[in-house]
């Protein structure tokens, strides 16, 4: 009887052991994500909440998001590279560019007149981010990278025609490229993450913004401005902005191997080049919420745009000296960028 309870009580020890040693594999993982974007934003409704249904039916429910939506969990955009690097949060999506000169690596691809396809330069900017722009994130796994739709001009009482237009405009750029882009064509920047626009266009504090169209509706600011500026379609974008989508690292090491692979399916660069097609996709809503409003849209022409891509071209001896002084071999990785759009604007 007694050898009965022993084996008993030591079956019972060894069921509890083995009980303690696996749950990993049957937890379920709340992910903190943190991002920049209303709930109503393209983004939110196209990307986040998908991409969150998606890891959490493909780890049969446990993997799990608390979407916290416009800087809903505190702090500011600029914080957000720095939270998740520090595990304040698990996931964000924010603009690198918010903190200013901290990616010179990546910002290869905010110079003027880069891309004009979202797609194209999401793919391109995930191969230069692998070569080139990992360390400048350390303690993050980056799950996708890309950039918006084309970037165009939106003002409040004066329709940009000319590069004398500028002149005496308080513009609102993401990026520190950006701001010296519009230094450059002779307005005065002014630097202000996304959320912080409406006010200011309402108070008067700037004339207007550079925006592509996907992220107006969701903030109004079709209702803000008057007039909006495109470039002609054939050129260049005016500007682009990196996006990363970012967890942090020791979150994704904390993961069992089942939830590492759920991560791991939804995100690299066939994400990143989904998430550009869903930028280029976004254009027709905005643009058409514009005409809707009774907004005046001009189109630049190419022959004009050759004075901006002239005043602007400063602006990438700037980024080669900066980077070159940081011992990076700048020339070739804005080769390399420039090769990389090429290729992929003219893949399938």
């Amino acid at each position: 009887m007694n050898r009965t309870i022993r084996s008993l009580a030591g079956f019972a020890a060894a069921m509890a052991g083995a009980l303690l040693a696996a749950p990993a594999a049957a937890q379920e993982v709340t992910l903190k994500f943190h991002h920049i974007w209303n709930p109503q934003a393209m983004a939110s409704v196209n990307l986040i909440q998908p991409w969150c249904d998606k890891v959490a039916k493909e780890s049969s429910g446990k993997l799990k998001c608390q979407i916290l939506p416009a800087m809903s969990g505190g702090g500011t955009p600029p914080q957000l590279v720095d939270r998740v690097k520090d595990g304040v949060d698990d996931l964000v999506i924010t603009l690198p560019g918010y903190t200013a000169g901290r990616f010179p690596a990546m910002e290869v691809f905010e110079l003027p007149f880069m891309c004009n396809s979202a797609e194209a330069g999401a793919r391109a900017a995930w191969d230069y981010l692998q070569k080139y722009a990992l360390g400048e994130f350390p303690g993050t796994r980056i799950l996708a990278i890309w950039v918006h739709d084309e970037g165009y001009i939106h003002t409040r009482d004066k329709q940009v025609k000319t590069l004398a237009d500028f002149k005496g405009l308080k513009m609102r750029a993401p990026t520190r490229q950006t701001n010296k882009l519009l230094a450059s064509l002779g307005a005065s920047p002014v630097g202000m993450p996304l959320p912080a626009i409406p006010d200011a266009v309402s108070k008067g504090t700037i004339d207007g913004f550079l925006l592509p169209w996907e992220v107006m509706p969701s903030l109004k600011l079709q209702e803000l401005v008057k007039y909006d500026s495109e470039t002609d379609p054939s050129r260049p974008a005016l500007y682009s902005a990196v996006f990363i989508f970012a967890m942090n690292q020791a979150k994704y090491d904390s993961l069992p191997p089942d939830l590492k692979k759920v991560i791991d399916a939804n995100s690299g660069a066939a994400l990143s080049q989904s998430v550009g097609k869903l930028w280029d996709n976004s254009q027709a809503a905005g643009r058409k919420a514009a005409v809707d409003h009774g907004n005046v849209l001009y189109t630049i022409p190419g022959t004009e745009l050759d004075n901006w891509v002239k005043a602007s071209a400063p602006l990438y001896t700037a980024w080669v000296s900066d980077v070159e002084g940081k011992g990076l071999p700048a020339k070739q990785m804005l080769q390399d960028a420039k090769d990389l759009l090429a290729k992929y604007k003219t893949a399938p």
